[in-house]
Formats: structure tokens, C-alpha cells, sequence
């Protein structure tokens, strides 16, 4: 009898296991699953958005994953993506490397009805839910009426950078634009569509300087180019402040150690963190917004450090 007994208490318990294991692979099964697509992984920005958005799978209970092409190309983006499409996630949230990624996007929207959040840089794309990133007319014109705030009406400056076939470089410029021209700045040279590589900016920048020696400051489209705009002047002797747009450790640590006085700053860890974060939601059927601007903010040396420790931490 009490063996009997003893048998009956150790099946209960073995189905008991095999109860809570279930629900509890069941619950892992549901959790949704969600890939976020970056331009790249090589650069300070990108990593800062990669640390937001595995900080909102953590949070919000997502099976989520961060991927990149090594080198940046649209081409091998657009591989990742359409390896990403025979996955099925739940949603997709990507940074579009240029336009010509647009056509898979919209094959995840309509052949397979997976929703489709851009980050970062926004495009005309037919079904998307929401785009998650920055304002950059608005960030244009804080640039620029910080560049003018530092100069006297009647100056001159340059402007220098990315590829206006871009919308975010565009937006920039013409925001910065608007801004100088109302504080009465006058733009003497304008280079855009040139890439990051130093030799590039180097050749490019010292022109400027040479055709227009008296010019008193610079805006550059993103950091990664206001950094090596800032080498230029250096070695050529030259002290104007250069107005940069993203706020990448390498940009604050010059200006908490007085290099220059300040710069703006895109918001990258809130950019990943609430394109997540609006992907749950879009799992549970809730509306969400169309635009969620994650702001710019304004980078001086009092603000500096702990902007950089915060990012630091991160890129750890």
C-alpha cells in the first residue's frame, strides 16, 4: 500500500515536471521575435543604437537580435535582409543603408504582412508602421543657430559632408542653412556628397580654407566628418568652432576636455531602445505613432561628461 502510494506520488511529480516544463517552453515560444537591421557595427553611433535596442529586449521579454553588413553596403545589407525574410519575424526594424533597399522592405510588408519599423533614416515606403528616430531639419537648425550663436552676423562659414541623395544629410543642411541665413551668417562654401575617408575630407577641407581663408566656423552633416574636419584645422593652424550632429563619445571627450565648446547630439541609445519598444507594441496590436522623434539636444561642457560616461559604459 505505501508503495503504491510512494509511485503514485512520483508519477504525480514527474507530470507535474513535464506540466511546468511545457508552460514554460511555451512562454519561451511566444516571446516575440523581432530583428533589428543597422547600417553597421564598426562605427561609435551604431553601437550606441545596438546597446539601446538589446537593453529593450531585455526589458520588454523580446527574442531580438542586432545584424549589420561588415562593410556598409546597400548590397550586402540587402543580403541580410533577404535572409532576414525567411526567418519570419515578428517585426523587422531597420536603418536603410540608401532607397534601393526599399523594394525587399516592402516585400516583408506585403507578402508576408511582417510590420516594418524604420530607425534612424526615414524613406517613402509604401506600408510602413512607424519610423523611430530624429527630427533633421529640427537638428539642422539647431546646428545652425548654435554655429551662429558662436560667430557675429556678416561671418562666413562652410558647410561639409554626406550625400544630400540622403534625406538625413539633406534635412540637415537645409535646416542649418535656415537658421544661419536668419541669424545672418553667410554661407561662403558648401561641400557635400563626399565620403568619410580622411584623404577625402583632408583635400576637400583645405580647399575651402584656401578659396576662403576668412571664414569663421563649420557645420559638418554628421560626426564622423566634423572629427575629421577638426584634424584638418588643427594641422593647419586654424581655431573655428565646427558644429557636428550626432554626439559619439569621440565628439564629447573634446569638448569635456575644452577642444571645442560645443556641438548637438542625435539621441542613438533612445533610437534603439524605442524602435523596440514600439515593436511590442505593434506585437499586441496596439496603434502606435507614425513619427516617434527621439529629439536633439544641445552639448556643452557642462553636460559633456556625464553624457560620456553614460556612452562609455555602453560601448564597454
Amino acid at each position: 500500500m505505501l508503495k503504491n502510494r510512494k509511485l503514485v506520488y512520483f508519477v504525480g511529480a514527474v507530470i507535474s515536471v513535464i506540466i511546468i516544463s511545457f508552460i514554460s517552453n511555451s512562454f519561451v515560444d511566444e516571446k516575440p521575435k523581432v530583428v533589428v537591421v543597422l547600417k553597421s557595427l564598426d562605427i561609435q553611433y551604431w553601437q550606441i543604437i545596438k546597446a539601446g535596442a538589446e537593453k529593450g529586449f531585455r526589458d520588454f521579454g523580446i527574442d531580438g537580435k542586432v545584424i549589420a553588413p561588415s562593410n556598409g553596403s546597400a548590397e550586402e545589407q540587402s543580403r541580410l535582409l533577404e535572409k532576414t525574410y525567411q526567418e519570419n519575424p515578428d517585426v523587422l526594424i531597420v536603418a536603410p543603408t540608401d532607397s534601393t533597399v526599399i523594394p525587399i522592405l516592402e516585400k516583408f510588408t506585403e507578402t508576408k504582412k511582417i510590420p516594418v519599423l524604420l530607425v534612424d533614416n526615414d524613406f517613402p515606403m509604401k506600408n510602413k508602421t512607424s519610423y523611430i528616430g530624429t527630427d533633421n531639419v529640427d537638428l539642422g537648425k539647431k546646428a545652425g543657430s548654435l554655429l551662429a550663436s558662436q560667430l557675429q552676423p556678416g561671418n562666413k562659414v562652410a558647410i561639409i559632408g554626406g550625400d544630400l541623395s540622403i534625406s538625413v544629410f539633406k534635412e540637415r543642411v537645409n535646416g542649418a542653412k535656415m537658421a544661419l541665413k536668419d541669424a545672418g551668417i553667410i554661407l561662403a562654401a558648401e561641400k557635400v556628397g563626399i565620403s568619410d575617408d580622411p584623404k577625402t575630407v583632408k583635400k576637400e577641407m583645405t580647399k575651402i580654407l584656401h578659396d576662403h581663408p576668412d571664414i569663421k566656423g563649420v557645420f559638418a552633416t554628421h560626426d564622423t566628418s566634423a572629427l575629421l574636419v577638426l584634424k584638418v584645422l588643427e594641422e593647419q593652424g586654424v581655431t573655428i568652432p565646427v558644429i557636428g550632429a550626432d554626439g559619439i563619445p569621440d565628439m564629447l571627450k573634446l569638448i569635456k576636455d575644452g577642444t571645442i565648446s560645443s556641438t548637438v547630439a542625435q539621441n542613438p541609445y533612445d533610437m534603439g531602445y524605442l524602435s523596440v519598444e514600439t515593436a511590442l507594441k505593434v506585437t499586441k496590436g496596439e496603434n502606435v505613432e507614425k513619427v516617434v522623434d527621439t529629439g536633439v539636444d544641445i552639448i556643452i561642457k557642462e553636460n559633456a561628461k556625464q553624457r560620456l560616461d553614460f556612452l562609455n559604459k555602453l560601448l564597454k
